[in-house]
């Protein structure tokens, strides 16, 4: 499998060949969404509090004497049964972030390039570079590209002037190779990648082959029993 390699004008300049084990064969969407869902779990805030009885306004003295009056028992105002009381096991303060195995992580990012890549929606360029600090030069290299709306950038180590040129475009995110994440993939329309940056994740990505530890591997010597032979009959 190859793809095609271009400069910033859309010209090709040669080709880079890419792994079947990568780009190819069955894209695993529930890798994806595991992907995405921790990754957005992780960015809750968690703020969300309610107040218990310990901690609503109120007073804390009995309202009237337990027996004698009729009505049902009671301690305090601050009871959950009363309206403006306290809040019986409601939300509190906590994080949601939860780890997810490397083998997912990795198996998530990688099923989101395959995905672009047989969607067509993955360009490599050979560099991506900004002689001066000027949105409109970035701008006008994305328009040459072909690509429009939310389109995703990643190069190994992001050139400090291509990065200011480019932040203010809107729909436009710069990430380095080794921070890019499955959800910023999928949440693009368009993925641009500087041919240093893919060999990188093609590498990262490539799966490790399987291990054949537990196999029996036949001896070249003989059994002990065959070395020492059988016992002679008398």
């Amino acid at each position: 499998m190859h793809i095609d390699i271009v400069n910033t004008n859309n010209e090709k300049v040669g080709d880079l060949e890419l792994k079947d084990d990568v780009f190819g064969g069955r894209v695993k969407s529930d890798l994806i969404w595991e992907s995405v869902v921790q990754q957005n779990a992780s960015e809750r805030r968690g703020t969300h509090a309610t107040k218990n009885r310990a901690l609503v306004s109120g007073s804390g003295k009995k309202p009237w004497r337990q027996k004698g009056t009729g009505r049902a028992r009671v301690g305090e105002i601050r009871n959950p049964l009363w309206r403006k009381g306290g809040t019986v096991f409601g939300p509190q303060p906590r994080s949601y972030a939860y780890d997810l195995p490397k083998k997912v992580r990795l198996g998530g990012l990688r099923a989101a390039l395959a995905q672009k890549m047989q969607e067509g929606s993955l360009v490599v360029v050979d560099k991506l570079e900004a002689a001066e600090r000027k949105t409109k030069g970035t701008a006008e290299m994305l328009k040459r590209l072909g690509v429009s709306g939310r389109v995703l950038l990643i190069d190994v180590a992001p050139q400090e002037t291509f990065a200011l040129s480019a932040r203010n475009l809107a729909g436009v995110r710069l990430v380095p190779s080794a921070r890019v994440t499955a959800r910023d993939v999928m949440n693009t329309s368009r993925v641009i990648a500087t041919r240093e940056a893919l060999e990188k994740l093609q590498e990262s990505l490539t799966p490790a082959p399987r291990s054949t530890a537990g196999a029996e591997v036949p001896s070249a010597a003989g059994s002990p029993a065959e070395e020492s032979g059988s016992p002679a009959e008398e």
